[in-house]
């Protein structure tokens, strides 16, 4: 019979999400493997105890090995977009991960979805996340938590570029549209929570709302307050304005389109929280707290620069 280590496995510990993940299961003394490409993006982690192992998270073979061992595992399809194919992308991610979590016998999985994953369609990039959710849920033998986030406070970050160009927030959303924003640290304390306890069974989705509901219109006014600019508005922009936009800031054509049919899907509803708000799916950080710790930061740099 094989041993097995009671361990850890993370995917895409280097980004917003599995940071958190990595860095909560450490502090506890687990022992935690991560996945990355990039030694010196994952080094921090290391410096704490963390086992590397470099891998293409859409390399199945790559994968399966990586997963070896495993007990329980964080996963997610690492956002790429500069990517000319996303679905394709998020589809070899989706099988490498599944391949991995089925053949190496891993037992517990918390996978980073989104709310609008019960959705087989029309929901741009999430609709990865819809088939990553299926093919996790046919494995037999694992249980499967398929965390349904909110919109990422992060998102706001680009609004930074909007304005300084042109003196306002811009983007494809209605101003009066009401979003369950979230800080992906608040996903990631989430995540390693879940694995920690391990109270799941089965499989099961859980969706994160946030600390509130709040549009467009009051996180602008939000953040003008933050930057000192009381005059500053949002305006929603028009599908060719955005388009280009995007592409300009490094965005393949590909996914620009696929955040412009997501943008849709919220703004007609196809694409929204089905669980009703509740302390179980509250978060603590607040879109204020959010300006002030990241957004202000980054937005004064990028004025020094």
């Amino acid at each position: 019979m094989q041993w097995r280590f009671l361990m850890y496995v993370v995917v895409g510990a280097s980004g917003n999400t599995g940071s958190v993940v990595a860095n909560q299961l450490l502090a506890q003394g687990k022992k935690v493997r991560i996945i990355g490409r990039n030694a010196a993006h994952l080094q921090p982690l290391s410096a704490k105890g963390a086992d590397i192992v470099l891998a293409d998270v859409s390399d199945a073979a790559e994968l399966v090995q990586a997963f070896q061992n495993g007990e329980s595992a964080y996963v997610m399809i690492p956002p790429d977009p500069a990517r000319v194919d996303v679905r394709d992308f998020q589809g070899r991610v989706t099988d490498a991960i599944a391949m991995a979590v089925e053949k190496s016998g891993i037992k517990n999985v918390v996978a980073l979805s989104s709310i609008g994953a019960d959705q087989k369609s029309g929901t741009g990039p999430v609709v990865g996340l819809y088939e990553l959710e299926q093919k996790l849920n046919r494995i037999q033998n694992v249980n499967v938590l398929s965390l349904r986030a909110g919109y990422f406070m992060e998102n706001a970050l680009a609004q930074i570029g909007a304005i300084k160009m042109m003196g306002s927030a811009i983007g494809p959303l209605r101003p009066d549209l009401k979003l369950a924003m979230i800080a992906a640290r608040d996903i990631g304390v989430a995540a390693a929570n879940a694995l920690l306890r391990l109270e799941f069974r089965g499989k099961q989705t859980q969706e994160l709302h946030g600390q509130r509901d709040l549009d467009y219109t009051e996180a602008t006014r939000i953040i003008a307050q933050a930057i000192a600019k009381p005059d500053l508005k949002y305006i929603q922009g028009s599908r060719d304005q955005l388009r280009k936009a995007m592409v300009q800031m490094g965005m393949s054509d590909n996914f620009a389109g696929l955040i412009l049919e997501m943008s849709d899907a919220l703004n007609s509803g196809h694409m929204k929280p089905l669980e009703a708000r509740s302390a179980r799916n509250t978060t603590p950080t607040s879109f204020e707290t959010f300006v002030a710790e990241s957004f202000v930061p980054a937005y004064q740099h990028q004025q020094a620069a």
